[in-house]
């Protein structure tokens, strides 16, 4: 691609925008030089690329590529047997840390990234190095002590030799006789030796070596002759400091000369991750979308927006070109938009075959051409005595010497700048010579002539901008199949010129031209009704599509309602029914455990049945209880409902209370139920009774007892016994039952209180008094 062709587009102006998200120099450096393919496969893998790190970004909030220095030329030190600096191998170790990182974040188990994965698996690392690098160096002008033992030792002894001068030279600083030698009682350094402020004149009466002296002369900086012997040790093991220090940058630099070529390497891949997430980063703000892409010169691009335009501002257009038409003429008035639509169709293009996703909606599709010609803007040269038209027919020159079938080209304003007539011929005749040649092109003018040239040529469509006459400003919007129209006249009145003058030139236009100007007219008329009418629709289907969809999840939940308390009232049912089961057969066992031997073997046979029978029987009234019931709104005291999990009739006692929860009584039961739970009982219908099995047992027959006697029952047993007894004493207005549990173990006495302790039904319990059975017996008073 030429770079005079992607200033034009403002190409130059996304690279600026796509170096705000990259996290490198290097990656900046590299953006500088981002150039568009013009092969389908390269821009389809860009494109991939940018996908896949759009993906990694929505799963871990960012990029995984860490800052990092271009290391290049220390390695080609390295290489070369050179010694690096502390900085150096910092930076050589923090490219090792990026590559390590990044490498762990894009080689993983996912297979929706498959070519990152790749990249991210070709990235060298050295963990040992770098950490070594990192424990040994602590700044670019610091080596730690634990570099190595040799080195530790040295700044011992330093640290020892430093803490000698010091004291010496404070013993000789705070001694009274020297002190009125001293221009200050202090000790400070001069060229490495530690030395002290002497006044000049007091020279003599200090022995030792003079190492400085201040500007104006009075103060000498003396090494007292005490330490420096001591000075002279602390020098030469600040030598061996150095060289050991030189030592160890030189055994790093080794270890680091036979992976240059692959960290080399690997700052290459970095570099060029580092582009494609802030391809993906850029894409992200944008709210870009991937393109589809092709090869046959056919681009289709849906609710499409120009990326430098602000996107409170911009409007969205649909625009397409090479399916049923290889030449678009825009057409217009000034400031309407037309430029506009040929930089947003060029950029795009450019940005998607950079890898860039670009700023429209799914769906829209881009050709990859191998050049993107554009002569847009005035762009005379004084140096070179070329007018407006000269500079634009020299691009044109040029782009139709190098254009192909597999090019775009875009034109500004095309045969502008000269004799409108002639002007115009020219532009028919180049855009008559590229459809021939079949490149894609796209043009703006203002000539009447190429809006007729595009109504009567096969393969030429025209378009124009939209102008709101009204408010005299466009409107932006682009109308592909109907030509423009200047609206000169109509402007000019509303800016306030005579009628009379407009009436005027209108006279001057031929019946030929008038006659065109107002089928146009009656077109964008027409066709601007019809895009209301079409936006009404589009809205009132956007709308009754969003009433059929509430209504459906509205339906949806009643259903899951319904049948989730379908599904509970019959879990409710079930527990019911087989809580009575478990409470019949131990009314059961209780019979064959009367010691009156009144009842017998086929009596009890009698009674399971009746039992199993009515258990059958409320079961299969359950099962088939229709879900479609009506739950009654409210009800009355005095009404008669079905108790639709008890499978009863009962009586209201209240009203609904606020919890949905109604009073009612079934039998000598009294109890709360839910609302829902109810149902609207029918009339009983009167009938002749049905003769049922008989048997010589009743309920009603049993003698009532106010004593229970659990002795010799285990724990469970005695517990279901005192359950059944409590029961028969409630139903027989009983106040005060005895339980007989024996004094034992405790465990019955124990368990039965404890029991006592949670019945709702229990007033209060004791142990007996005396003549009742003291320990052994547990006197109830029910409520």
């Amino acid at each position: 691609m030429r770079e005079r062709n992607l200033r034009v587009l403002e190409f130059t102006k996304i690279r600026e925008m796509l170096k705000e998200y990259a996290g490198t120099e290097l990656g900046m450096e590299r953006i500088d030089e981002l150039m568009p393919s013009g092969d389908i496969h390269t821009v389809e893998k860009y494109q991939a690329q940018t996908e896949e790190a759009n993906t990694i970004i929505s799963m871990t909030g960012g990029s995984p590529v860490q800052y990092f220095t271009d290391v290049r030329p220390q390695l080609r030190i390295a290489a070369a047997g050179g010694t690096l600096s502390m900085r150096g191998l910092l930076d050589v170790a923090d490219v090792l840390r990026a590559a390590r990182s990044t490498r762990t974040a894009l080689v993983t188990e996912r297979e929706d990234t498959p070519l990152l994965t790749d990249m991210g698996s070709r990235l060298a690392t050295n963990r040992t190095l770098e950490e070594d690098i990192y424990n040994a160096i602590l700044s670019e002008e610091e080596m730690a002590d634990r570099a190595s033992a040799e080195l530790y030792d040295i700044r011992r002894h330093i640290r020892i030799l430093n803490d000698k001068v010091r004291e010496k030279l404070n013993t000789f600083i705070r001694n009274p006789n020297l002190q009125k030698y001293l221009q200050d009682s202090i000790v400070t350094m001069r060229n490495g030796r530690y030395v002290i402020p002497v006044r000049a004149e007091c020279r003599q009466f200090v022995p030792g070596l003079v190492h400085d002296q201040s500007g104006s002369g009075s103060t000498l900086f003396i090494e007292p002759m005490v330490v420096v012997e001591i000075g002279n040790d602390l020098k030469q093991w600040l030598a061996k400091e150095q060289r050991e220090i030189e030592r160890i940058l030189s055994e790093f630099s080794g270890r680091v000369a036979p992976d240059a070529s692959m960290i080399a390497s690997s700052i290459d891949i970095l570099a060029e991750l580092d582009i494609i997430f802030a391809k993906a980063r850029l894409g992200r703000a944008m709210h870009a979308v991937p393109p589809k892409l092709n090869n046959r010169g056919c681009v289709r691009l849906m609710q499409a927006r120009h990326p430098l335009i602000d996107a409170d501002k911009v409007v969205a257009n649909d625009l397409w070109i090479g399916q049923d038409f290889r030449v678009l003429v825009v057409t217009g008035p000034n400031t309407g938009g037309k430029t506009v639509t040929l930089k947003t169709i060029g950029l795009l293009s450019l940005m998607a075959q950079a890898g860039l996703q670009i700023p429209a909606k799914y769906g829209s599709e881009i050709s990859v051409f191998d050049e993107i010609f554009a002569d847009i803007g005035d762009e005379q040269s004084i140096e070179q005595s070329l007018s407006t038209f000269s500079s634009h027919m020299t691009n044109i020159v040029d782009i139709l010497q190098n254009v192909t079938d597999h090019s775009l080209a875009l034109f500004d304003e095309l045969g502008a700048g000269t004799d409108p007539t002639e002007g115009a011929a020219l532009a028919m005749t180049i855009l008559e010579h590229l459809l021939n040649r079949g490149v894609t092109t796209m043009a703006t003018t203002h000539y009447s002539e190429l809006k007729a040239f595009a109504l009567g040529t096969i393969g030429v469509e025209n378009a124009s901008v939209e102008f709101n006459v009204e408010t005299l400003r466009p409107t932006y919007r682009l109308s592909i199949g109907i030509p423009g129209k200047s609206n000169a006249f109509e402007i000019s009145r509303k800016l306030g010129l005579p009628d009379d003058l407009i009436q005027a030139a209108n006279e001057r236009l031929s019946k030929e031209q008038i006659r065109f100007e107002d089928v146009i007219a009656n077109a964008e008329y027409h066709r601007q009704i019809a895009e209301k009418e079409r936006e009404l629709a589009e809205q009132a289907h956007l709308e009754t599509q969003r009433l059929r969809n509430e209504a459906e999840k509205l339906k949806q939940e009643l259903d899951e309602r319904r049948e989730t308390e379908i599904k509970k009232a019959k879990a409710d049912a079930r527990k019911l029914l087989l809580k009575a089961q478990r409470e019949s057969e131990q009314v059961i066992q209780e019979l064959k455990k009367m010691r009156s031997g009144q009842i017998r073997e086929h009596e009890v046979q009698a009674l399971r049945g009746v039992l199993n029978d009515a258990i059958s029987d409320t079961a299969e009234k359950i099962q088939a209880a229709p879900a479609d019931d009506n739950i009654p709104a409210t009800l009355a005291p005095g009404d008669t409902v079905m108790l639709i999990n008890l499978n009863t009739r009962a009586t209201v006692l209240s009203a609904p209370d606020a919890k949905g929860e109604v009073s009612v009584q079934a039998g000598a039961m009294k109890m709360k139920v839910k609302l829902a739970d109810t149902r609207i009982a029918e009339p009983e219908a009167k009938s002749k009774a049905k003769p049922k099995k008989s048997s010589s047992f009743s309920p009603a027959a049993r003698e009532v007892k106010t004593e229970c006697d659990v002795r010799g029952m285990t724990k469970e047993e005695a517990l279901s016994a005192v359950d059944l007894f409590i029961d028969a004493g409630i139903l027989n207005k009983l106040k005060t039952l005895y339980i007989i549990h024996g004094k034992g173990t405790g465990v019955l006495r124990s368990g039965i209180q404890n029991y006592l302790k949670h019945h709702r039904m229990v007033a209060e319990f004791r142990l007996g008094h005396y003549g009742e059975g003291e320990d052994g017996v547990t006197v109830v008073t029910l409520k």
